[in-house]
């Protein structure tokens, strides 16, 4: 049984999607700016109105308390919100697992207790991944998780989330302008045209 599912998904006039996602696998959506890829991840998310169905493990997210789904289908925006002054404050107790998934971000246990305010915007995106997968989530939606990153950071965060998806029996879908990252990271990609409507699947 696939793990993640969208039927017929379309918010607006953009879409519709079809795909579907096993354990470990990754989903890449590719289009030119303004073409509707953040708004078709939060439409996975059910955080806004649309069209058609998402499904995991074959039950649709009205099956689901909206948090529910949320907790297991998460967005990650592409810059994310927070709503307290440290990272820490945003994170579970600083444990084994936590400490070996800020290393492999190429994060320390000091940065988590600075203000959010002194850290870069590659530090804080980073932070934000970390604060993702420590919810355990089963779908990860990342709205270009690597944009402010060094070419150091981008092989770090590819690696982690490949390996959490592997380790968790999570898929992801991951929205990108670069193809070659597209292509390394996902089995498969749909691409938007300019207004939206999908176009050839690539694999």
């Amino acid at each position: 049984m696939s793990l993640f599912t969208a039927r017929a998904l379309a918010i607006g006039a953009i879409g519709p999607l079809e795909f579907q996602l096993a354990a470990g696998q990754c989903l890449a959506l590719s289009g030119p700016s303004g073409a509707g890829k953040t708004r078709l991840l939060r439409a996975m998310a059910d955080l806004d109105a649309h069209q058609g169905v998402c499904l995991l493990d074959g039950r649709p997210a009205a099956g689901f308390a909206a948090p529910d789904w949320r907790r297991q289908v998460m967005y990650l925006a592409a810059e994310s919100a927070w709503w307290a002054d440290t990272p820490a404050e945003h994170l579970p107790a600083l444990d084994a697992d936590l400490n070996a998934r800020l290393s492999e971000l190429g994060l320390t246990p000091e940065l988590i207790t600075r203000s959010l305010a002194q850290l870069s915007s590659g530090q804080r995106q980073r932070l934000a991944l970390l604060r993702l997968l420590a919810g355990r989530p089963r779908v990860l939606l990342l709205d270009e998780p690597t944009a402010n990153l060094d070419a150091d950071n981008v092989a770090r965060v590819e690696q982690a989330i490949a390996a959490y998806c592997r380790g968790q029996g999570a898929c992801a879908v991951w929205v990108g302008h670069d193809i070659a990252q597209l292509d390394r990271v996902a089995g498969a990609r749909i691409g938007l045209d300019a207004i939206g409507n999908p176009i050839a699947s690539a694999s």
